[in-house]
């Protein structure tokens, strides 16, 4: 049995990179079910203010800075979070930033800070709450990794892509650490998604060719990737670990 399972307290859940985007979308649909919600970002005013879009008191939702490529801020963050509402049942890493390079132009610096945003920040954040959640022994990682790790990428840069296919791995192997500790830890992989920063980096030519490459013939809905999110976080999700859930359209097929 999970912790406040029988006494209705709220569960608290973290997303990374929330201040926007499908972070955002993950974040206000974990509040939806009930949740208490910290989403973090590294723009700490913007995390603040979509915090507060959600619940203008702030009894159940906050905004709180968080730097993923520091794997102290987690544990300042943590802390915060254990001395606001108690306890943190939920991680989800979502947090990084994609960069569309020629393969061959990328330089030393920009493969460094994709792959610091994306990879290094999962690890850090499911070592500091996999450690977290396994001395409570119960707790939901959940990693938002990306087609682009799967394929290769289509609109995205290699550095991108390694990093996600990283993801992937590393989730697996925290899935094998944490699992015999009650803590399930299990990844997303979507495909293009109709998001703002999507039609921000991609070219309106470039977007239609690859909506007409998709399979179902449309960009992913992000809320139904924060309904997978949520999912893969109830309690009741305790027999799944390991796992790297779809939703690409049909692009990619196991």
């Amino acid at each position: 049995m999970s912790p406040h399972e029988d006494d209705g307290a709220r569960r608290v859940a973290l997303v990374t990179g929330a201040a926007r985007g499908l972070g955002a979308c993950i974040a206000a649909r974990l509040y939806d079910r009930g949740y208490c919600v910290a989403l973090t970002d590294l723009d700490e005013e913007a995390a603040a203010k979509a915090a507060a879009e959600l619940d203008p008191e702030g009894l159940y939702a906050v905004g709180l800075a968080l730097d993923v490529r520091d794997k102290d801020a987690f544990a300042r963050v943590r802390d915060q979070l254990v001395a606001h509402w108690g306890a943190v049942h939920v991680l989800v890493n979502n947090a990084g930033h994609s960069k569309a390079e020629p393969l061959m132009e990328i330089s030393p610096e920009s493969f460094a800070a994709v792959v610091s945003s994306n990879l290094n920040g999962t690890f850090f954040g499911c070592q500091v709450f996999g450690a977290y959640f396994a001395e409570r022994g119960y707790g939901r990682i959940v990693n938002i990794a990306s087609l682009a790790g799967q394929n290769g990428g289509t609109a995205t840069g290699a550095h991108y892509a390694a990093a996600k296919g990283g993801v992937a791995t590393l989730t697996k192997v925290f899935a094998r650490e944490l699992g015999p500790s009650g803590v399930t830890v299990n990844a997303i992989s979507p495909g293009p998604q109709d998001l703002p920063i999507v039609r921000e980096t991609v070219p309106p030519d470039r977007l239609a060719a690859i909506e007409q490459s998709i399979p179902v013939r449309r960009l992913g809905r992000p809320r139904f990737i924060a309904d997978m999110a949520v999912l893969l976080a109830s309690e009741h999700a305790d027999a799944v670990t390991g796992a790297c859930w779809d939703a690409n359209g049909g692009l990619y097929m196991r």
